[in-house]
Formats: C-alpha cells, structure tokens, sequence
C-alpha cells in the first residue's frame, strides 16, 4: 500500500496491464478492419461489385482456400499500394488518376485482375510449404517470371545481432555455406532493410559495389538486387533477398509484386518458429525423425507451445512418420514445423485436446475412444477404426494412430450380408469329405446344427419331388465335369412351401477335376411371394383400366351424340357465335360440361353454358338431362330464374341427390339488343367493349343442387356494335396450386392479346390459357355483335 495515498499499486498495475491489452486489441483490431477495407477495395475494382458482395466474395474465397478472412486479404492486396508509402507523403496516381475508398487505388481491369490472380497462386503455394527452404524455392518458382528472380534468399536476425540464413534457392551450397552466419558489419544490405523497415533496391551495379558488401563468387553474377523486411509487428526479423541477373532498375509493378510477396512470407515465417528453436529440442527431434523414417503407421512428435502463464496454447510438430498425414494432405517431414491447431484444426477443444494436456502433465499415457476414418485402399474408399494414444517423451508428446484389426469386423460383415440377405455358404472338399456351412446356411434350409451338415449328393432330397431332379443333375455335372450351376427349387416345411436358390461352382486340379465345392443357398420366398403379388395386382389393374376405358368411350359417344360441334361459327338473331370444347388432358373420365346456343321461336337467343360435378357416365346423363330441360323451360316461356329455380329442384330430386351443377343461362332480345341472364355459381362473363376488357357484376343465385331454397336473380346488359361477350366453364381458369383471381387476370389478359382476331381468335386465346395435364374439360361460347357495317361470314 503506498501510506500516503492508500492505493494498492500492485491492484493499479493489474488495471493498467489490463488497460494495455485492451488498447493493444483494439489496435489490432482497427489494423485488421483497415486491411478488410483495403481487400474490398481491391474486389469492388476486379469484379466490379458493391461493398457488401465484395464483403461476401472475401468471405466465400477464404473458406473455400480453408484460410482466415485476414490471410484471404492479404492474397487478394495485389494491387495496393505500400502503407509505408502511403504515411510517408501524398500517393502518386493510379492508372486512372482516380484514388478509391479506403486507401485503394482503381487500377485498370487487366492488371488488377492478373496481380490478384497471381498473388492468390502464390498465397496458396506458401500455404503448403514445411520450411524455410521450402519457401525460398517457391517464392523463386513464383517470382522467376514475374520480377526476372534468379534467386532467392531469407535471412534472419539473430539474438547477438547476426544474420542467418534460413532458406535460399538458385545459389549454389557452397556460397550459402560462406554466406550462413553474417556478422552485424556495415554495407550488408539485409541489415539495413531491417533496421529501417524500409525494401533496399541495388540497381546500379558500379556504384553499389562500393557502396555495399555485395553476395556473389564473382558478385557480378547478380546485377541487381533487391532485399525487403518481412513485416512482423513493430520490427522484421526476416529480410528477403531477390536477386538478378539482368541489368536495369526494378519496375513499379516488379516493386509491388515483392512487397506482397513479403507480406505474404510473414505468415508462414511464424509457423516455422525457425529463429527460435533450442538447439536440444532440435538434436531430440532428429532422433526422433531418424526413428521415425523406419517405422511404419502413423505417428507425431509435438513440442508443447506455452503462454507466459505456462498454459499450452498450441503444439509444434518435431518430427512424423512417413504414413502420418494431416487436413491438408502434408505428410512425413514435410509436416515438421507446422502446428497441431493448423494441421488438425478440428481437435481444438475435444477431449482428445484435454487427453494431450492430461499426458502431458500427468506422465500417464492417454487413449482416446475409437472413431471412423473413410481411408482408400488400391483407390477404392475403405473405412476403418482408429484410436490416438500419447504418451510423454521428455518435454513432448509421442502420438501415434492405432488401426484397430479389421478381422473381427470382416467377419461380423458376412454374418450381416448373410442374414440381410437370407443366404448362408457351404463348402465341400471332395478330397477329404470334410464339409463347412455357416449357421445361416442351417437356418435357410430349416436344418439344426447339431445334427452337421447334409452331404452334395443329398442336397436333392430337401427339394420337392417336381424340383429334385433338376437339382440331381445339376449336382452331377458339377462334380464329374466342374459345370457351375444357379438353381431355384422348392421344399416343403411346416410354415409352408420355401422358395430357395442354390448356387454353386468347383475347384479344380490341373486336369480338370473337381477337388472342392463351394456356393451359397438362398432364401427366396418373400421376394417370389412379392412377386406373385405384382403378377396379381398388374392383372387387377388391367382389368380395371379396361373397364375404365369402355367407360370412357361410352361417356364419349354419349357426349358427342348429346353435344354436337359446329363446324365454324353461326349466325344466331344477329349475333356471330362460335363454341369451343376441349376435354381434359388428365385422366381417363369425361366431365359434365355443355353449352346450348340455339335460336328460340321469337327470333330471340338462347346461351347456355354449365357444368356438372363429377365425371364418368353419370356426369354425362345428368348434364343431357340439365340441358334439354334448361332449353324446354326457356322455349316455353318461363323465366330465366324460374328455369333456374326448376333445375335445382330437378337436382335435387334426382336419383343421387348429392350432385351439384353451376350454370349460366342468357337470353338475347334482338329487337332491343339486350341480353338478360342469371347464374347458378358459374364464373362471370367476360365483356370487351372497345378494347377494354371486364368482368360483368354476378347477379345473386348459389349452384345447382345446394339448397332447397335458393334465391336466383337476373341481369341485363345492352350490346353495342363491336362487343365481344365470352361465357364459358371454370377449366379454362382453373390451374392446380393457384388462385381464381390469377386465373381470371390471366384470361383478360388473353383475350387483349387476341381480341382482334376473327376465326381464328378463339383458337389462338385458347392454346394460350390452356395448360399442359389440365384435369377439368373446358367448354367456350363467344359472342360477337358485329359492327354495323360487317357482312354476315357465316350462315344461321
């Protein structure tokens, strides 16, 4: 306690620690977000997209390539231009001369397209290299082409103040030998890229000779250099060396292409932990490695990764066997280096995590419980049983896969696919008369094991006398000439009569004869039983549909004789009129629809046009009966809500009372040139009057056959020269999975499209409305008042 205040400092130096971590997360946090808006930057340009797909587009890539969102963004900042250049002074301009959002630049199409592309190869190709060597040779395959690279350097600063190179490709061993430890002296040019965080570009070979130790037996072997830190927080520890051969100063995009490139190196450089291995873990490692080479399975040595709380955060791998593999198909050395929460991100939190922590703490070696692993034996996909055990090895952790003995689960397998399959195998050494059968094969021919075996030549006498002699002889040509035989024969049991099949072939000596007999038998009652059943049900379905067929053809004949088809549009009191009748596509039954359009004693039209519930015969008779007695009525004076109102006492004192029936009935005075109508449930008409296309209001009137008191009421509509009236059933509306209202809107629309047409109009509105495996018929009538100065085209 300080007296002079009271405050506990060790209290206020935990919340200023705490404060510390909290501004060191935010800052990360705020470096990560400028880099995502940078990355989007960069999509938004390439693929020509907003903010929020390039947001997405981020996302998708980085878990198809199984890489964090902050990696994706640095494989896809190909195209940016340096921080470190952007905080020293103004950026120079694009090649648009248009700066973008977020610090990025618009770049033209190609080159950001192929910078991105070419970056992301790369970012893809670090991900899988094992070490720094590794990495040197694929950044010089990389880069080769790209910046005219002919070789590639990493060094790394020491603890003391050295360098020491870490990965080279495309020098010789020799010189890498001379050039492996390099004092801190003045003039090497990895040194100052490191010490100022700034890339070094020796593009003048006379003067920098003398200004710079220069790498190289003779150093004019290179003619241009270029050495670049390798980002890693505050300070770089690594610098990365591009030699070449050529003369000639780096280009703007070769510049910018290295940078990437270094900060694409960053990543990898911390999973290899190079610079700060203790050189005894190294020399147990080895040995470990040496071991590892001559032995077989799968196994990994791992080095515990402590906090400075001495908790394990992660592993490292020290050493694999050949056969040990991880997420992303790295096996053997080439995983040395990598750690555990990389290679097997899926262990992270499982109790094989806490199996790891438990060994490693309690010296008592861990194994896990079994689990399946789909692995591909001669290319085929095979699943197998596998346990983890670790064990502690000095300060680490040996792991090794264990493959449980599939002998027991081969075994277990054919005792399933006999029993699944109903079938048991036999076997018959001719030679020694030994016989096996497996206890399916018992349980399929009803016999007790205890009882052994039944011998070749007696198998026959199982069989029902009809069936026995076919198997005789099969069995005797099988043993005197090796002829395989597929059997199915019957026997007889207290269930009833079995279904069975045997299948059998030989072995044979050299000359040819049978020596052993090996096959299944099987049982196949229930499949010939379902059989049978099929053969039964297809002939009941036969039958049925010929009945439903002459059904059908009687309904039609009737249909037709009862309602006859103009052949082309009529003249009726004035008036043009053409019907239509399409039955349905579905089904084998004819509906109840009909239409009547005659011409009654007073000069006046009769429309009718209805529908009956139901199909088949009975639809057809009840539809005659309601169309004749709808036209008698109306011919001899009755009104057309009486007619109505007669009809549904008819339906509802006919023989099945429950049927129903909707109709509309229309009366055209051609002195007056109205039509009066009246409607039992039916869909309105359709009225076009100078191009415009509407529904008449329906008057009040309940289908026919509902009630035994109905209310039915009248209309009146005035026709005017060049009016089009359509009556017609509710099938041309009517679409499975849809609305009415959507039905009529589209029939409107129809007849707008089709409307000026004259004989072929009605063909034309129908293939439109009219869908494919419609299960209602369909019936029409359309009425036209010519224009006064038209010429009848057709005849009364």
């Amino acid at each position: 306690m300080d007296p002079s205040t009271g405050a506990d400092l060790a209290a206020l130096a935990k919340v200023v620690a705490r404060q510390r971590a909290e501004m060191d997360r935010l800052r990360d946090l705020a470096a990560t977000a400028a880099v995502l808006e940078r990355a989007k930057g960069v999509l938004m340009a390439v693929i020509g997209c907003g903010p929020s797909a390039a947001h997405e587009e981020l996302l998708q890539r980085a878990k198809d390539g199984n890489r964090t969102l902050l990696e994706q963004c640095w494989l896809t900042l190909g195209e940016l231009q340096p921080a470190e250049e952007r905080d020293s002074g103004p950026a120079p301009a694009s090649p648009t001369g248009r700066p973008g959002p977020a610090g990025t630049w618009e770049m033209a199409p190609a080159g950001t397209a192929d910078m991105a592309d070419l970056l992301g190869h790369i970012g893809r190709s670090l991900i899988r290299v094992g070490s720094p060597r590794e990495l040197a040779e694929c950044l010089l395959d990389r880069l080769a082409s790209e910046v005219r690279a002919d070789a590639v350097m990493l060094y790394a600063r020491l603890p003391e103040g050295g360098l020491e190179l870490i990965g080279h490709a495309g020098i010789d061993g020799t010189l890498a030998a001379q050039w492996r430890q390099v004092p801190p002296l003045t003039g090497i040019t990895a040194f100052e890229a490191l010490q100022s965080g700034e890339p070094r570009w020796l593009e003048d070979f006379s003067t920098d000779r003398t200004r710079h130790l220069l790498i190289g037996d003779p150093p004019e072997r290179w003619r241009t250099r270029a050495w670049l830190p390798v980002p890693a927080g505050d300070t770089a520890s690594v610098a990365l060396g591009v030699l070449r051969r050529c003369p000639g100063p780096f280009e703007p995009r070769e510049r910018e292409l290295l940078r990437a490139a270094a900060r694409l190196c960053a990543g990898r450089l911390r999973a290899f932990d190079a610079s700060r291995e203790r050189p005894e873990e190294n020399g147990l490692a080895r040995t470990v490695q040496e071991v590892f080479d001559a032995l077989p399975g799968a196994a990994i040595l791992l080095a515990p990764l402590r906090a400075p709380s001495g908790k394990v955060e992660d592993y490292r791998i020290e050493a694999a066997t050949a056969e040990a593999v991880d997420v992303f198909g790295r096996t053997g050395r080439d995983m040395v280096g990598a750690r555990i929460l990389e290679s097997y991100p899926s262990v992270a939190g499982e109790p094989l995590w806490h199996g790891y922590l438990q060994a490693l703490e309690t010296g008592v070696p861990f194994e896990g419980e079994p689990f399946a692993y789909q692995d591909e034996s001669d290319g085929v996909p095979v699943t197998a049983t596998y346990s983890v055990r670790a064990g502690r090895l000095g300060d680490g952790l040996l792991v090794t896969w264990l493959r449980h003995d599939p002998g027991d689960r081969q075994e277990q397998r054919l005792l399933d696919v006999q029993r699944l399959g109903n079938l048991g195998w036999a076997n018959w050494n001719l030679v020694t008369e030994e016989i096996t059968w497996s206890a399916q094969a018992y349980a399929v021919l009803g016999l007790v094991p205890a009882r052994g075996p039944l011998r070749l030549e007696r198998l026959p006498d199982l069989a029902l006398p009809e069936d026995a002699g076919l198997l005789t002889h099969a069995v005797d040509r099988l043993v005197r000439h090796a002829k395989q035989f597929d059997v199915p024969f019957r026997m007889e049991t207290p269930e009833g009569v079995r279904h069975l099949r045997m299948v059998a072939e030989a072995v044979t000596e050299p000359d040819g004869t049978p020596v052993e007999v090996h096959g299944f038998v099987q049982d196949l009652t229930a499949q010939r039983s379902a059989e049978l059943a099929l053969v039964e049900s297809e002939r009941a379905m036969l039958l049925q549909r010929g009945v439903l067929q002459a059904e059908r053809a009687l309904a039609a004949k009737m249909q037709h004789a009862l309602l006859p088809l103009p052949s082309k549009p009529v003249r009726l009191a004035g008036l043009r009129v053409e019907v239509a009748y399409v039955p349905a596509q579905a089904g084998i039954h004819v509906g109840g629809d009909w239409f009547s359009a005659i011409e009654l004693p007073d000069c006046d039209a009769l429309f009718v046009v209805g529908d009956v519930a139901g199909h088949g015969i009975d639809a057809v008779a009840t539809m005659a009966q309601l169309r004749f007695t709808a036209k008698g009525m109306v011919s001899t004076g009755s009104s057309l809500t009486q007619a109505l109102t007669r009809l549904n006492q008819l339906l509802l004192h006919s023989r099945d009372s429950r049927t129903t029936a909707t109709m509309v009935l229309a009366r055209y005075h051609r002195e007056e040139q109205v039509l009066a109508w009246a409607q039992a449930g039916h869909p309105p008409p359709l009225l076009v009057r100078r191009g415009e296309v509407r529904y008449l209001p329906r008057p009040g009137g309940m289908l026919l056959g509902a009630s035994g008191s109905p209310l039915y009421e009248s209309a009146e509509l005035r026709l005017e020269p060049g009016d089009r009236l359509l009556l017609y059933t509710d099938g041309l509306v009517e679409r499975t999975g849809e609305g009415l209202d959507a039905g009529f809107e589209r029939l409107a629309e129809a007849v707008r499209a089709h409307g000026r047409g004259e004989s072929g109009s009605l063909d034309a509105l129908l293939a439109t409305m009219l869908a494919e495996g419609r299960r209602d018929d369909v019936c029409v009538v359309d009425i036209r008042m010519p224009q006064e100065d038209d010429v009848p085209d057709a005849q009364d």
